[in-house]
């Protein structure tokens, strides 16, 4: 099973981005449906991708950034390079994506993918709004389409399998 979260603000601009691409893929699910892939929005719940995430052996995040890069650039990490474990606070709003590798790995131990990736997309503006710069725009669009190849690839891969 291959699950992909898209995180991020929808009322912040480029923040947006991870969220938008996941909305985008639904639609190409409708199209191409594929029964090992689930997607799910998870805005900015880090503990709701902690359990999204679980029963999945491989998970793919996609989510905004803001590095210092030039906006739009886009950086595939494995997701192995990101994990941090939360430090201890009594609010859920510290709880992020990255603590969510790590504690989502010690809790369900063997129930949580091995194989993660995550597609970060360098932001240009947070600013309060609806629409992505035309540059993060560019930049979900060249994501979404790695999705579809990767989803398009296990599709045909399933199809093999059943001749």
């Amino acid at each position: 099973m291959l699950t992909i979260i898209g995180c991020g603000n929808i009322n912040r601009s480029d923040d947006a981005v991870g969220v938008v691409v996941v909305q985008r893929f639904q639609q190409f699910l409708k199209e191409h449906p594929c029964s090992d892939v689930r997607i799910y929005d998870c805005g900015t719940a880090g503990m709701e991708v902690m359990f999204r995430a679980r029963g999945s052996k491989e998970l793919i995040i996609v989510d905004a950034c803001m590095t210092g890069s030039e906006p739009g650039m886009i950086f595939k990490i494995p997701g192995s390079v990101l994990e941090v474990l939360p430090e201890q606070s009594y609010s859920l709003h510290d709880f992020r994506w990255d603590h969510t590798l790590a504690a989502g790995r010690k809790i369900f131990r063997n129930d949580f993918p091995k194989e993660v990736t995550v597609y970060l997309i360098e932001v240009e503006s947070l600013d309060f709004g609806l629409e992505l710069s035309p540059s993060v725009k560019d930049a979900a669009e060249q994501v979404l389409e790695m999705l579809q190849d990767q989803v398009k690839n296990r599709h045909s891969l399933e199809l093999l399998k059943l001749h």
